[in-house]
């Protein structure tokens, strides 16, 4: 039985991720008060321990990673804490897996790749909606073309700012505010012309949706954008964006130019957002057709232009919890089915669209087939065909709002 240590797991996608991972393989949840692990350990189950451990105590994390055989990880920001905890992993010769969400760190952990091939270690990094599931959606349209020129990656700030609790109290503000004040604040880095630049936050991008028709996102920092590259070659642009309403775009808008401006720092403008987003009922952010969570990829096909558009369909709750912290469970389990290559990788370069989707589909709303977990629309196919790809998600209510 694989000996399993989720960092984090009292915390919100950390403990989702240990109840799906509990009863089959011996577990350990950690939390920075033990008493904090020790309760969420037993409302989870007789088997599973709970201890506490501070992530930046080097000596207590490597006696933890010593101790197992593959570390889920779910400590953020990602930025302070995703590069030392991989590099104590792979000291330790354990597996690792996380859910970073931040492009800067992603690609400084790609750079240990060599190192962890050496020690014998599967690093995935990145594997819970988006990035993870998005990158999968996107090698599922990409599969449909000949070549591939363009891939946008997207999913709802509406559904992903309201998800996470606000930070009540005079806490300091959570991982996923800051994540994502750093992520529309000044420069983030996405691929142009088959290059990694660095473009201003929050610049618009109009959607072409087959089957859907037009929408608009704007340029968010995320890994996405800096790593499906290593799965397309030939990919000359890439962008991830979030998708929502004018009421999100004036609301992020205006928190980045306070923070450019230094009216505000990165931190106030965290509680900032998590006050607003907190006050205002879930679908006030946003409308439109858009899927919550899509890839879409231009390319040609039979020498045309074309474009294909892959969204999930099927989901393991309705919060983000659920959709993040489900997702890196199914992939922490699959990470012990076959032989994975040592090293560190994103999900499109470590797992095969099917087979993961087909793992995801048990622990989704109705059980649903594997089959059934993406809905794909094609520019070269008539409406009505589009319209059949659609229409289950369409009446689940999954797809558009």
């Amino acid at each position: 039985m694989t000996k399993i240590l989720v960092l984090g797991g009292a915390g919100q996608m950390g403990r989702v991720a240990a109840r799906a991972l509990a009863g089959q393989h011996e577990l350990v949840v950690t939390d920075l008060d033990a008493r904090v692990a020790g309760r969420v350990a037993a409302s989870i189950g007789p088997t599973v321990a709970g201890r506490g451990l501070d992530v930046t105590d080097a000596a207590a994390l490597r006696a933890a990673l010593n101790a197992c055989d593959l570390v889920v990880n779910t400590v953020g920001p990602y930025y302070r804490f995703g590069m030392p905890i991989l590099t104590a992993a792979i000291e330790a010769g354990c597996d690792y897996i996380d859910i970073c969400d931040d492009w800067e760190p992603t690609l400084t952990m790609l750079d240990l790749r060599e190192r962890a091939r050496d020690a014998g270690v599967v690093a995935l990094v990145g594997m819970g909606a988006s990035p993870g599931v998005a990158n999968l959606l996107a090698v599922t349209a990409a599969r449909e073309l000949d070549s591939v020129d363009s891939v946008i990656t997207a999913w709802s700030g509406t559904d992903a700012g309201t998800a996470h609790d606000s930070d009540a109290g005079g806490r300091a503000p959570g991982a996923a505010y800051l994540h994502a004040i750093r992520q529309i604040t000044g420069t983030i880095r996405v691929t142009r012309e088959g290059e990694l630049v660095d473009r201003p936050a929050l610049e618009r991008v109009d959607i072409d949706y087959p089957g859907l028709g037009a929408g608009v996102g704007w340029s968010f920092g995320h890994p996405e954008a800096v790593t499906l590259h290593r799965a397309m070659p030939e990919l000359r642009d890439n962008t991830n964006v979030i998708t929502g309403g004018r009421a999100l775009y004036a609301l992020c808008r205006g928190l980045r130019m306070s923070v450019d401006r230094k009216l505000l720092s990165v931190d106030r403008a965290a509680r900032v957002a998590a006050r607003v987003v907190s006050m205002l009922p879930p679908g006030n952010l946003g409308d439109g057709v858009l899927p919550p969570l899509f890839a879409m990829v231009t390319g040609r096909r039979d020498g045309e232009p074309a474009t294909v558009a892959t969204a999930l369909a099927q989901v393991p709750g309705r919060g983000m919890s659920d959709n993040t912290g489900i997702p890196l469970a199914v992939a922490a389990l699959l990470l012990g089915t076959r032989d994975r290559p040592a090293g560190v990788h994103t999900p499109e370069t470590l797992f095969d669209p099917d087979e993961f989707f087909a793992a995801f589909a048990p622990h989704c709303i109705g059980n649903p087939a594997p089959a059934a977990m993406t809905a794909t629309t094609r520019s070269w196919v008539g409406a009505r065909d589009n319209a059949e790809s659609l229409r289950a998600s369409l009446l689940t209510g999954l797809l558009v709002p």
